[in-house]
């Protein structure tokens, strides 16, 4: 271990009830998306007791704060929104109690993904007090809606204030690995039209009910039939019926209208239009050759009042393990915990589709907590993963750097 790593590691683990204290502040602040005002306020006092070099919220509601002064961006981002409870019935524990018990943290986001906010935090701490000054300027991103819109947050930044990181963290749970790529997702919405009739009379009708159940059952095959990406890291894209409503103009008529909505997740060389393409061919196979085919936009207002819309559609992202950002990962993890980590992808989607899947910009992922965790009851967090996870983004800036 070289001296400067060690550094790193020993005071890593003297914050070590800091950062868990820490995250128990935030987890006692509920929020979900776009309804995180009050947690950003908590974190950016945080980050002024900190001493961080620069801090500031940007149009749409996300927490920035700096250290160092590099020309270069390395950006270390947690969202700070969760989503909600659930039945409390399931829950052992208040989920914003942010216990501290028997080595873990618990409460509704304590994986996914404050727990990485906590870390960042620490990492901030460790930064400031070896006085960083790299080629980087460090920035920790606290960022918003997430849950709600994977990315959106990002796509703000860099297309509407133009912050483009030159390489970024996720800090989603990982359980210490590292983590270099995800499958993209999106929603679709088939819309589907019958004629209505009297129903004691049917024939005379078209039903927009069965002409849904033939796309569901046509959208079954199709996720069947999906095939991996080539290198079969990522796995194969697949497809599901999440919702169907149908309508008619009363309970005693054949149903004129019907909806099926998609959750479609995307393997590496599946795009948007590939998808839409095979669920049409998929419907018109199925005799259902009149449905439209749609990608719903997400248009609800952040916490700041500011609207910013997109369509529901998050790009694939995955780099080779032989990347430079990757490697300086290894090697940061190697130096700071005497072992190679071990490299893996996501299951679930993140931040990552905007930055990577959008913007090709270089992404890794290094996170506390268990993908497994997510949206669960009874979240927990462990609080030997939150030091470790910020001696990792402490030390990560000195790797990139030789």
């Amino acid at each position: 271990m070289n001296t400067r790593a060690e550094t790193i590691r020993t005071l890593a683990e003297s914050y070590k009830d800091w950062t868990a204290q820490t995250l128990s502040r935030i987890i006692k602040v509920p929020a979900m998306s776009n309804k995180e005002k009050e947690r950003i306020m908590l974190l950016k006092t945080i980050c002024e007791e900190i001493g961080f070099d620069e801090i500031r919220i940007d149009g749409l509601g996300n927490l920035l704060a700096r250290v160092g002064n590099g020309p270069k961006k390395l950006v270390i981002d947690a969202h700070i929104d969760t989503v909600g409870v659930g039945d409390p019935a399931q829950w052992k524990k208040d989920p914003f109690s942010g216990d501290i018990e028997n080595g873990l943290v618990h409460g509704r986001g304590t994986s996914d993904q404050t727990g990485g906010a906590a870390a960042m935090l620490a990492a901030g701490k460790i930064l400031k007090e070896l006085a960083y000054n790299g080629a980087y300027s460090v920035w920790f991103a606290f960022t918003i809606i997430e849950e709600d819109c994977d990315g959106l947050c990002w796509k703000y930044l860099i297309e509407e204030e133009q912050f483009k990181p030159d390489y970024f963290v996720s800090t989603e749970p990982t359980s210490l690995r590292l983590y270099r790529g995800h499958r993209g997702r999106m929603e679709m919405e088939i819309h589907i039209k019958g004629l209505s009739c009297h129903g004691s009379a049917p024939e005379r009708g078209i039903s927009a009910a069965y002409k849904a159940a033939r796309a569901a059952l046509a959208i079954e095959k199709l996720n069947e039939e999906l095939q991996p990406d080539d290198d079969k890291f990522l796995g194969k894209g697949t497809v599901v019926v999440s919702k169907i409503d149908v309508h008619g103009p009363s309970q005693c008529a054949v149903p004129d209208q019907a909806m099926l909505y998609l959750d479609r997740r995307l393997t590496w060389g599946e795009t948007k239009e590939i998808a839409v393409k095979q669920v049409q061919d998929a419907l018109a196979k199925a005799g259902v050759t009149d449905a439209e085919v749609i990608i719903p936009d997400y248009n609800i207002p952040s916490w700041t009042g500011k609207h910013y819309s997109q369509e529901l559609y998050f790009p694939t992202w995955k780099f080779p393990e032989t990347h430079p950002l990757i490697q300086s990962g290894i090697k940061a993890h190697e130096a700071v915990f005497g072992s190679k980590p071990v490299v893996d992808k996501w299951t679930f989607s993140t931040n990552c589709v905007a930055v990577a899947g959008r913007h090709g910009i270089p992404c890794i992922g290094f996170g506390p907590g268990d993908e497994a965790q997510a949206h669960a009851p009874n979240e927990v967090t462990r609080i030997d993963d939150l030091w470790r996870a910020a001696a990792f983004y402490a030390a990560l800036p000195y790797f990139i750097e030789e």
